[in-house]
Formats: structure tokens, sequence, C-alpha cells
């Protein structure tokens, strides 16, 4: 079940909210938890069976390393414990049958691939369970006793699937306690309804011109303006999808009581790649900045270690995104890009003008969504090709896309970008009170009948 489906909408989240708010407060936490699985098992209910075994270790191993805090080594063997754990769930899951089909093409080597089903939002679960045994031995965190609120806090249904990735340490106050507002309410809705329009109304078009490119690429029929394109295409897709699955759920988390932490900052407003990886999906960069390269020594040992940390995050959060060899070439071409940035690059970016900064580093991440977009490194190699230089600059059917797809590139141009906050700032407080009903309304209305209209609806961070 997805957020941006009938059944969610018009089924699954009224029946919860309305079984939530008539909850006394201090059973709210098992109502969310059984709501929550039951969201999960709605796609592959077999792998409930997970969610209840990850719960159970990261909470047994969070009381472990408070009753041996005082004996510091065994704590640590408890916390190695709860990583190794989480590491091996994930590890085989996603990775298997990659590293089962490359290791057989060793000489004697023949391993079999398991075909599995990979579950729903592991690799979002997995870190944020391996993060609370971390924060409760560094004393981030409070170790939770009650196994049905940390249970809540595992399976919380609005950042389950595709983040956020919310630390037990941001929310372990309001799992205890919290109330709703009416302000609240009413804020969440709207974020949540804002997201919804973006997911539905803006990543989705974007997807049907970055597939349209890439039917091109198949049949021989692309051109350098028809891959670019295609290659800004597919970056306001995976912006507006992921971005407005955030906003989503922290709409929904806010509806619940819990305030998670903002995973996008307009990105492609971006002056620097640095920056950029600042501002978007801004939870995982967090994540692999606390707890991988600060625990590797980050930028404190010097230059060879600095570069050494650097690559091992980079590939990791590659690694991360898919069992696939594109995505650890991204996160290394993402790595080897941040590396010229603070020892090469540095003085020049400094005396560079500001819209020169923003152009770069927009050609410099939208090449690195084509890698990210396309797993078989072979047609990615032949696309990039063409976006530079390796075949015909512009076609006719070039001319009728982008006449046909103006608006929609318009607006997502325009949408990425702060000019609407900004704007919806200049209007008058009595103004926004009796719009933001109205635009609600009209976003949501729109969205359910390209919803019931349409067939297209992919989501990409869905499966991760």
């Amino acid at each position: 079940m997805v957020f941006s489906s009938l059944t969610f909408l018009f089924a699954y989240l009224p029946a919860t909210l309305a079984l939530y708010f008539i909850t006394p407060l201090r059973w709210r936490n098992f109502v969310l938890l059984l709501t929550s699985l039951f969201f999960y098992g709605w796609g592959e209910p077999v792998y409930v069976g997970i969610m209840f075994l990850s719960t159970f270790i990261d909470y047994s191993h969070g009381l472990l390393v408070e009753k041996f805090r005082d004996r510091d080594r065994l704590a640590r063997w408890f916390v190695g414990q709860s990583v190794v754990f989480n590491l091996l769930l994930l590890g085989f899951f996603k990775y298997w049958d990659f590293l089962a089909a490359n290791l057989s093409l060793l000489p004697g080597v023949s391993i079999p691939r398991l075909g599995l089903p990979l579950p729903l939002g592991i690799s979002f679960f997995t870190f944020q369970t391996m993060s609370y045994t971390i924060d409760v031995y560094r004393r981030d965190a409070p170790v939770q006793r009650n196994i049905v609120d940390f249970g809540a806090y595992v399976t919380l249904f609005p950042q389950l699937i595709a983040g956020p990735i919310v630390k037990y340490k941001t929310v372990a106050a309001e799992l205890a306690e919290r109330t709703v507002t009416s302000q609240d309410f009413a804020q969440g809705a709207c974020r949540f309804t804002v997201g919804l329009a973006k997911k539905v109304l803006l990543a989705n078009a974007a997807g049907s011109l970055w597939e349209s490119c890439l039917a091109s690429q198949s049949a021989g029929a692309l051109t350098f303006a028809g891959g670019w394109t295609g290659l800004f295409a597919f970056g306001f897709q995976i912006y507006f999808d992921f971005s407005g699955y955030s906003d989503m759920a922290i709409g929904l988390g806010r509806i619940l009581g819990f305030r998670f932490d903002e995973n996008f900052d307009h990105p492609y407003l971006s002056t620097s790649v640095g920056e950029f990886w600042r501002r978007w999906h801004m939870s995982l960069t967090s994540w692999f900045r606390e707890y991988l390269y600060f625990p590797l020594g980050g930028s404190r040992a010097g230059r060879a270690r600095t570069l050494r940390n650097l690559l091992i995050v980079w590939f990791c959060t590659g690694f991360w995104h898919g069992a696939s060899w594109n995505f650890i070439l991204w996160g290394l071409y993402f790595g080897l890009w941040l590396i010229l940035e603070r020892f090469v690059f540095r003085d020049l970016l400094t005396r560079t003008p500001v819209w020169v900064k923003r152009v770069y580093t927009l050609l410099v991440v939208f090449v690195g969504w084509g890698i990210f977009a396309m797993e078989d490194l072979g047609v990615c190699g032949r696309y990039l090709a063409v976006c530079f230089g390796g075949g015909p600059l512009w076609s006719a059917p070039d001319g009728y896309r982008l006449r046909s797809w103006a608006v929609i590139l318009l607006l997502l141009a325009l949408g990425s970008t702060t000019l609407t906050v900004d704007l919806w700032k200049r209007v008058p407080e009595r103004g926004r009170k009796a719009l933001t009903p109205v635009l609600m309304a009209l976003g949501l209305a729109l969205s359910t009948a390209y919803l019931v209209d349409g067939s297209y609806n992919p989501f990409l961070y869905f499966r991760f």
C-alpha cells in the first residue's frame, strides 16, 4: 500500500485516524503498532514476521546495553550484535542475489540465487533500529522498556517504507507523551496534501516524460536534446516523488502528534555538490555522517584518512540504494566530486559567480541521476555518450516533445525553487486562511482524479 493510492486515501487512512483518535491516550501506541503492521503487511503479509524479529532483537539489545553499561566491553559487544544482526538481515534479503551472481563469475564458484522479494522499506527500518542501540550506548537516547512503544516506533506507518529515517532519540519524548491540537491536525493535513499533489501531479508527469526519452534510447533515436530532456525529467521525477513522500510522511506524523525532521530543502538551488547533499535526503546524509563517517575518523586524521573515509561512506551510500553496480558507481561518482570540491576546487568555487556554481551543480547532479536511473551500465553508457555529443543534436520528435511538455517542465522547474513559498508568504494572513482549504480541496480533487483515471503511478523510493 502506498500513500498515493485510493485504498490508502479513502479506506486505510480515515479508518486508522478514526480508531486512533477515539482511543484513550495511553493505548494509542498500541493502536499505532497494530495499524502500522496491517499497513506493512498489506502487500506482503509473510514479511510481518521480519518486523517482529527486528523489533524484538533491537528492543532486547537496548535493554542489555543499558543493563551492562558499567561493563563497557560487554555493552559494546551487545551493540555490535545488534549492528551485525541488522546488517545481516539487510544483506540477506537485499544483496544475496547480487553477491551470488558476481561471486559465481569466479572459476569454480557457484552460489545459488534465491530470488526472494525485497521486504518493503527494509533499508529504512534496519537503519532506524540499528541507530537505537548505538544511541542508547552513547547515552544519546533513553532506553525503551515498553516493547509496545518501541514497536510503535519501528513500525510507525508514515515513515515505514520510504523514510525519512527517524532516529529514536528525536521521537522518544513524543512516544511517551504527545498531544494533537487542531492546529497540528490542520498543518499536518495541509502538508500531506501538498506532498500528495507533488507526487501525483508533478512526479508522475515527469516520469512519463523520462519514459518517453528512454524509449527513444531503446529505439536508437536518442539525440543530444532528447537525452538532456530525459535526464532533467528523471531528476524532477525523483525529487518530487521522494520529497512528496517525505512531505506526506511529515504531515501524517504531525497529525499523529510526532514532529519529524525535514528531509529536503530545495536541493536544486545548491551552489556545490556538497551543499546539494546537505539539502537532499537529509536524514540519510545525517545518518551516514553520524554513524559511519565520524566513527571512521571523519576529517580529523589527515588528508589520506579523509579521502578513505569519504570513499567508504559514498560506496556505502550507493550500495544502500540498491544491489546493482550502477548504484555503487553512482555513490562513488558523488564521492569523487565531493573530494574534488574539498581538495581541488575549493578556492575556485569561492571566486565563481553564484549562477555558474548552480549550473555546474545541476549538471553534475543530473548526470548522476542518469547513472542512478539505468541499472544496465551498457544502456547508461550509450545514453550519456549521446548527451555528450555522441549522437545527433536534434530531431523533429524533440520539438514535438518539448512543445507538448513545455508547461509541465516550467512547473517542475519553478516548483523546485522557493518561488511558490515566497509568493505564499506575501499573501496576507487573512487571505492564506481563506485560500488554504480551497487549495487543499483542489489538490486532493485533482490528485484523486488522476489516480482514478491514470495507471502510471510508480513510487521510486518504494523499492528501497
